[in-house]
């Protein structure tokens, strides 16, 4: 038995068209999860960042998203830091998002703390036998697999970071550069202006740098027209809104619907 291959890194490499399009999970349920995986996304973005989404919500919501068409998680990590790290690959996670990635240093640190130690390549990641990643022992050969398989996505959210790009994304074992708008914003000055021309400017100049550099880019963006505005400037793998936003959408127009119904009944009947 082999490693699975990685899919989402696959694509990154090969710059597959259409572009892969995800969205963000925010909830914490594995019954969404699965649900989302059945909807026709390429892969999906798993935050545990931002989120209470602990280690045994992130074994829980990897298991729901394997029988699903939808295989391919991005894990956003908490921080950059090795035991979140660790746990997260001994969990199976092959793809992880470092978030607020500031430095070239910070670059190599992330990148060490995803690979196995091999061939004098600077990895740190701790060595376990047993877990969910290596299908508790079947894979025999998982140790050696693995670095292959995983792919380290690095968050830039502020303009040092980003000025910062070409050292950042020269540091050998980045596999992506993900441009975190909302933080992006709020450090130029704009707090809650995704869509100010000056920020809208600069993740457009991101994208471009960053496909000069030879590196995919990715971004979330909040609505389609964004999405597609993203796609058009080049960006290679997008994420839409979050499950939790499409559920809040969803369930405002329902209410908008019934309580609009009503008023048209009311009118109608002359009350």
């Amino acid at each position: 038995m082999d490693v699975p291959t990685n899919q989402f890194k696959q694509w990154l490499s090969q710059r597959r068209q259409p572009a892969p399009l995800g969205t963000w999970m925010m909830t914490g349920s594995a019954a969404v999860a699965e649900a989302l995986g059945y909807v026709g996304f390429d892969y999906l973005v798993l935050d545990t960042e931002h989120v209470p989404v602990d280690q045994l919500d992130v074994g829980h919501i990897l298991r729901a998203l394997a029988g699903t068409p939808t295989r391919e998680v991005l894990l956003r990590l908490p921080w950059n830091d090795a035991v979140a790290v660790k746990r997260a690959l001994d969990a199976g996670a092959q793809s992880l998002m470092f978030p607020f990635i500031q430095t070239a240093e910070e670059a190599r640190r992330a990148v060490a703390a995803a690979r196995y130690p091999q061939d004098g390549n600077g990895g740190t990641r701790g060595v376990a036998a047993v877990h969910r990643a290596s299908r508790y022992g079947a894979i025999g050969d998982y140790l050696r697999q693995a670095n292959a398989q995983t792919c380290v996505v690095l968050q830039l959210e502020t303009p040092e970071a980003v000025a910062r790009m070409p050292e950042i994304a020269a540091v050998d074992g980045v596999d992506a550069i993900f441009i975190g708008p909302a933080d992006l914003s709020a450090n130029m000055g704009h707090l809650g202006g995704i869509t100010h021309p000056e920020v809208q400017a600069a993740l457009r100049q991101a994208v471009q740098s960053c496909t000069a550099l030879g590196k995919p880019c990715g971004i979330v963006g909040g609505n389609p027209d964004l999405v597609g505005t993203y796609l058009e400037w080049g960006y290679a793998f997008v994420a839409i809104a979050s499950d939790m936003s499409m559920l809040l959408a969803r369930a405002r127009e329902q209410i908008a619907a019934v309580r609009g119904r009503k008023l048209a009944i009311a009118g109608g009947a002359g009350y």
